[in-house]
This record gives C-alpha cells, sequence and structure tokens, in this order.
C-alpha cells in the first residue's frame, strides 16, 4: 500500500514540476495520463485473474466520458464559482454520469469507441480563456500540499479498486484524482484562465489514459498479462508523443502566421 501511495504521490509532483516548469498546459497533459489507474492496473493484474482485469478495465472506459463530463464542468465552473463549489459539482457530474453509464452496460467495442471519442472531443466544449504559456511559480509548502492530498485520494480508491465488484473498481480508477487535486489548487492561486488551460491538457492527456485500457483489454485476449500491460504502456506513450508532436505543430504554424506579412 505505502508503495503505491507512494507512486500516487510522484505523479502529482511531476505533473506539478512540470507545470512550474512548462507552463499549465504541460502539467495538465502529464497529469491525465494513466501514471496513477495504470499503476494500480498492474497490481490488480497480479492479484486477479485477465477476465477480471479485462472486466475492470472495460468499466473504466466505460466510465471514461464521465470524467471528461467532469473536465469539463470543472474548467466552465472555474469561471464563475470558488475551487470548493466548483469541485463539487464536477465529482457529482462524474459520480451520476458513471453510475448512468454503468448501468448501460455498453458491450466493450463500444466501451472503448466512447471513451476515444469522448477525450478527442472534449476540448472542444471548454472554456477558451486567453493566457499565455509560462513557467508557474508553485512554493514547495504547495507542491507538498497537492502530493498529500493526492495521496489520500488514492488512498481511497486503493482501498475498493480490484476488490469490489469490476464496475465498481472501474469507476474508482476512472476517478481523475489528479483532475481533482490539481485544479483545485490552481484556481484560488493561478485563476480561470490557468484552470482552463490545465484541464484542457489533462483532456490530451486522457487519450493516452483511454488508449491505454483499449491497449490492455485488447492485449489481454491474446497474450500474458505482462505482455499486455506493456503493450498498454507502450501505447499510452505513443499517444503521448503523438499529442505532443501535434500541439507543437500548431504553435509553429501559429507563429508563422504570426511572422507572415500576407496572412
Amino acid at each position: 500500500m505505502l508503495l503505491k501511495l507512494a507512486l500516487v504521490g510522484a505523479s502529482v509532483l511531476v505533473s506539478s514540476l512540470a507545470a512550474r516548469r512548462f507552463g499549465h498546459a504541460v502539467g495538465g497533459t502529464i497529469a491525465g495520463l494513466p501514471m496513477i489507474a495504470g499503476t494500480i492496473m498492474g497490481f490488480v493484474l497480479l492479484q486477479e485473474t485477465p477476465a477480471q482485469a479485462s472486466a475492470i478495465a472495460v468499466a473504466t472506459l466505460s466510465c471514461l466520458p464521465a470524467t471528461v463530463a467532469h473536465v469539463i464542468c470543472f474548467a466552465w465552473c472555474a469561471t464563475r464559482w470558488r475551487w470548493g463549489a466548483a469541485l463539487a459539482a464536477a465529482n457529482a457530474v462524474f459520480l451520476s454520469l458513471g453510475a448512468a453509464l454503468l448501468a448501460l452496460r455498453l458491450p466493450p467495442a463500444a466501451a472503448c469507441a466512447a471513451a476515444l471519442l469522448s477525450t478527442a472531443l472534449g476540448a472542444l466544449a471548454l472554456p477558451r480563456l486567453p493566457l499565455s504559456a509560462a513557467a508557474v511559480t508553485i512554493p514547495r509548502v504547495e507542491l507538498a500540499c497537492r502530493v498529500v492530498a493526492a495521496m489520500a485520494m488514492g488512498w481511497l480508491v486503493m482501498r475498493t479498486a480490484g476488490v469490489a465488484p469490476a464496475s465498481v473498481s472501474g469507476l474508482l480508477l476512472a476517478v481523475p484524482i489528479t483532475g481533482n487535486v490539481l485544479p483545485s489548487f490552481t484556481l484560488p492561486r493561478y485563476g480561470a484562465a490557468a484552470t482552463a488551460a490545465l484541464l484542457a491538457g489533462f483532456l490530451r492527456g486522457l487519450l493516452g489514459f483511454a488508449s491505454f485500457f483499449v491497449a490492455l483489454r485488447a492485449g489481454l485476449g491474446w497474450a500474458s498479462p505482462a505482455a499486455a500491460y506493456g503493450l498498454a504502456w507502450l501505447t499510452a506513450l505513443l499517444a503521448a508523443l503523438a499529442l505532443r508532436r501535434d500541439r507543437g505543430a500548431a504553435a509553429a504554424g501559429a507563429a508563422s502566421s504570426r511572422l507572415d506579412p500576407r496572412q
């Protein structure tokens, strides 16, 4: 348990340090990757059968549109409310929509498609607030508070994930731990624009999250758990690299447009 909690804390720390060095959007993208849920899933694979692990992966994918809705809700609430109200509203949306999605019992193929589509299109529903990309000043005491808060949430998830029924475990693994912790600290200190940028990056990272569980579920059908787990991480990393390349190309195109007097 201590090792798992340490990994949760490390993921939040890495995301926060990335935000401090490269800006809120980059920190959000790293936070959206399956660093926490993927690690927890590795322990689940050690303790459960491949069939049970596959069922948890499908349940997690079924709930991922609810995670996207959580992000969108938090971003819009951040433009009007304080962090506590935004956090409560976003989690109410997540839990209600997640429970409804689980009740639908989507076929695995539909769950995979819904997860990938929602993460790819979710950014279109976010508020557009101007914010220049820049390094962020995050005091050490705030970094420590972020890590402690994430570890507390991670402890609650780990107490039931892999022990509860597959549907409940999937819902818990889809809980956006970093998606709750990071914007709750970002909004009061840096404002709504920074929070929206963070959550936009988080949605980009969620595409890697979805890719991880889609690849894991597919891999468990024909490969050993270890091979399927490795394939899942490789897929998530490739998705993250593709997102970084696309974002870099878009930034370069925008810069070229500003410099070209004919445009």
